[in-house]
């Protein structure tokens, strides 16, 4: 049995509407963050005296990774409070990237930091690098606020070692994404050290003040949209399931009812953080994308089986609360700046491309979806698919494996053939990282330029 979703007229007008190509705010907001860098790094320069001996040099080098850290810090918080012009612009596969990035180099400075100040004050008291530890040791109990700092310091390399590739693959996902959410307690921890024990901000009153407003507007920033959205978004629109329908095998979408959906702010190509509010799935929340346009009653999301969370959800029963928090993602018809338009989907990728079928707005001809799959069988959504691309004059293609188990060729020529003026076309590509990144070297291959390739992983 298969859903299916009405009403794809109103959700084209109401996109219409929407479209207004923008541009990523990345670029400025790239060269704020070296700015803010540049600051800090005069700043240390600044109240750095001439370093007379050996002990001093390795303390000023404690002393800038240190203040660079902290810095860098404020940032990787900053990126995990889902602020909308970060999330819809900026797109949050970026961001998450930029975080990733952003706290291997904080873990980094942070270590380094330790180390080198560390080292320096052995040098001071006539030690040697060996007693760095009882060094340490002699610094959280005699410093002020060190202690606190110790204990972020040890949050902050639990989290990075379980955010390592090869032990994040081999942990659950609820267990990695509340572990992390402890950087907002090894922040607080380690703040306050900064500002009783930072010779920068112990001679300079405005530096303080500055570094109080960086870490108070994050902190704004976090409780804002973390906490206080989701809660009036869920107070207004009071989701709960509706049904849950099995598409293809191993794939079910979940309808969920509420009040004024279509005002939630949610475009086609956008994802939510679902939790469903059932026995044993109260504590996990996991992004899904929306796989139609919002209606003014009615969301639907469809998933694919591949982890406990995603399975149960076949399970939920029709009146169960669900709690959502979004919508993010870049991915809308904002990006497109070309008439002709290719939507490439590959597995459960299909589910935001099958909302912006519907919606994006384009000349019968103009607009052409790519799907691939497995099998045929595994075509979720197809009866959907072939019913849009009627009522529009779209082209819609799927490419499955043969027979015998030989995979279908995705290649500069074949694109070409198939679409001999693939090169003027924007063209939105989401699936697993390894279709992607083939499908996106056969785009290039066939003269499509890097800035009309819109991809945004699903997999967050």
């Amino acid at each position: 049995m298969t859903t299916t979703i009405a009403g794809g007229r109103a959700a084209r007008r109401q996109t219409m509407r929407r479209i207004r190509p923008r541009r990523s705010p990345a670029v400025p907001l790239l060269l704020a963050v070296w700015a803010g860098a540049a600051g800090v790094i005069w700043l240390w320069w600044n109240n750095t005296p001439s370093l007379a001996d050996t002990a001093s040099k390795w303390l000023a080098a404690g002393r800038i990774t240190g203040l660079l850290a902290g810095y860098l810090m404020a940032l990787v918080v900053l990126q995990m409070a889902r602020v909308p012009a970060l999330e819809r612009r900026v797109g949050s596969d970026r961001v998450a990237r930029w975080h990733a990035m952003s706290g291997r180099y904080t873990l980094s400075l942070v270590v380094a930091h330790v180390v080198l100040t560390m080292y320096g004050y052995a040098l001071q008291a006539g030690l040697a690098f060996g007693d760095i530890v009882q060094q340490t040791i002699d610094s959280i109990n005699q410093l002020p606020d060190m202690g606190k700092a110790a204990i972020g310091t040890g949050i902050l390399v639990v989290i990075g070692l379980i955010s390592m590739g090869p032990v994040r693959r081999r942990i659950p996902y609820d267990l990695w994404y509340h572990v992390h959410l402890l950087t907002y307690v090894a922040t607080f921890m380690t703040f306050w050290h900064q500002l009783s024990t930072g010779n920068e901000f112990v001679v300079e009153p405005l530096a303080k003040t500055a570094w109080y407003a960086l870490y108070g507007t994050v902190t704004a920033l976090v409780v804002w949209y973390r906490i206080l959205t989701p809660i009036r978004l869920n107070m207004r629109h009071r989701l709960r399931v509706e049904a849950v329908i099995e598409e293809a095998p191993g794939v079910a979408s979940v309808l969920m009812s509420g009040r004024k959906l279509h005002r939630m702010g949610a475009e086609a190509g956008q994802f939510f953080r679902w939790r469903f509010l059932a026995p044993g799935m109260r504590f996990s929340s996991h992004p899904y994308s929306l796989s139609a346009a919002p209606r003014p009653n009615m969301l639907r999301i469809t998933v694919k089986a591949a982890g406990d969370h995603s399975s149960a959800l076949r399970d939920l029963e029709p009146g169960t609360r669900v709690w959502a928090e979004g919508p993010y993602g870049a991915m809308t018809a904002g990006k497109r700046s070309r008439g002709k338009v290719l939507l490439v989907a590959g597995g459960v990728g299909i589910t935001p491309m099958r909302a912006l079928f519907e919606t994006l707005p384009a000349a019968a001809g103009d607009l052409t979806l790519l799907y691939r799959a497995n099998s045929t069988q595994d075509l979720a959504l197809w009866d959907e698919l072939a019913s849009i691309a009627e009522e529009r004059g779209a082209r819609l293609m799927y490419a499955v494996n043969s027979p015998e188990g030989e995979r279908p060729d995705i290649s500069p020529d074949t694109l070409r053939r198939k679409i001999p003026d693939i090169d003027e076309h924007d063209v939105f590509l989401c699936g697993p990282p390894g279709f992607a990144q083939q499908v996106y070297e056969a785009l290039r291959g066939a003269g499509v330029p890097t800035r009309r390739i819109h991809h945004e992983s699903f997999e967050m």
